[in-house]
């Protein structure tokens, strides 16, 4: 950003950095925090005052110790136990335990994610302008190792993502749901915060919450962070697997209906399921199972042409990761946690 530039955004700045709290909810993130926490904090002087809290969830790498050791020379930074463990009761501890009478504006950060300059004072911002109960932003998925770049290049797709808003989107505005950068405090304490006993898709089931009280949020596709996505099918597939029952429980607990795009992973997994049980003694059913795997294939084809890269040939196999497991998730928390 050039300086001309850079001036001009911080007199657009106009919130109090006293009346922002900011929370990074960890478990295991030594490979991580260190580069999310610098790119928070470092750019304009007034992200030192922000109140900053790196909620652990009992981490048994380096990442208290790391963030210790940054805290000397980001002195607004301190960490605190996470007892419940999840981003969840992460999220809800700061909120009410260390928000102050003065603190209007809680900014909810990834551990995995790479901020651009001035991230926590622009979410502060736009919630003050718009004066929406939430703000959520896009997330642009980087890799690094060859899986992880081909997880990032197939997730932003609608193969990959189904075509999610908030999955690589580009028009701000007002929307159901999205990745969750910031919140109007009152109204998060107002609406009884997250779920805590969801361990993933919480921000999903508060969004309901959210609309359902009659209260907006707010994509700002301006400020974009940088995702680092799993980087092995076994930790993509944990993750998915995790998506899959936390949506799960969002639609039982509302009594909501899954979107098209959620649907079809659950098609997906029950017709190749049956397409491979009864091509034994009907041969054509698998061809149902034969054509989803060509799909992958081709998607694993047109990455790595697109990309220039044979990392692309992993794409296919991420997304059918992500597909099956989150249909796994969603049919064991529909089938069997709900009985």
């Amino acid at each position: 950003m050039d300086t001309h530039a850079h001036k001009t955004e911080m007199r657009s700045l106009d919130v109090d950095p006293a009346a922002i709290l900011a929370v990074i909810p960890t478990l295991n993130e030594a490979d991580h925090i260190e580069t999310c926490l610098k790119s928070l904090l470092e750019g304009d002087p007034r992200l030192k005052d922000i109140s900053l809290i790196v909620a652990d969830g009992g981490s048994s790498d380096q990442t208290v110790e790391i963030v210790q050791r940054l805290a000397a020379a980001y002195p607004n930074t301190r960490t605190i136990n996470n007892p419940g463990r999840l981003q969840s009761a992460a999220v809800n501890l700061a909120a009410d335990a260390h928000a102050t009478p003065g603190t209007r504006w809680l900014v909810r950060c990834d551990a995995h994610s790479i901020y651009p300059p001035n991230f926590i004072l622009k979410v502060a911002q736009a919630l003050k302008d718009t004066k929406a109960a939430s703000l959520v932003v896009p997330m642009d998925a980087v890799g690094q190792t060859c899986f992880e770049k081909a997880n990032a290049w197939i997730v932003d797709t609608p193969l990959g993502s189904g075509g999610s808003a908030h999955r690589g989107g580009t028009a701000s505005g007002y929307v159901d749901h999205g990745h969750h950068a910031g919140f109007e405090l009152k109204s998060f304490q107002a609406l009884g915060g997250y779920d805590a006993s969801f361990s993933h898709n919480e921000d999903a089931e508060y969004d309901r919450r959210v609309t359902l009280s009659g209260r907006k949020i707010y994509m700002d596709a301006t400020n974009r962070i940088q995702y680092v996505p799993r980087g092995s099918v076994t930790t993509l597939a944990k993750q998915y697997f995790r998506y899959g029952r936390g949506r799960a429980k969002t639609v039982h607990k509302h009594k909501m209906q899954l979107k098209l795009r959620q649907a079809i992973p659950v098609l997906a997994l029950l017709a190749s399921g049956l397409g491979l049980a009864l091509s034994p003694v009907f041969w054509p059913a698998g061809l149902v199972p034969a054509g989803y795997i060509a799909v992958l294939a081709a998607a694993s084809l047109f990455t790595a042409i697109k990309f220039r890269s044979v990392c692309g040939l992993l794409a296919g196999p991420a997304s059918g990761t992500m597909h099956m497991s989150w249909a796994m998730g969603f049919l064991c928390e529909t089938l069997f946690a709900r009985r």
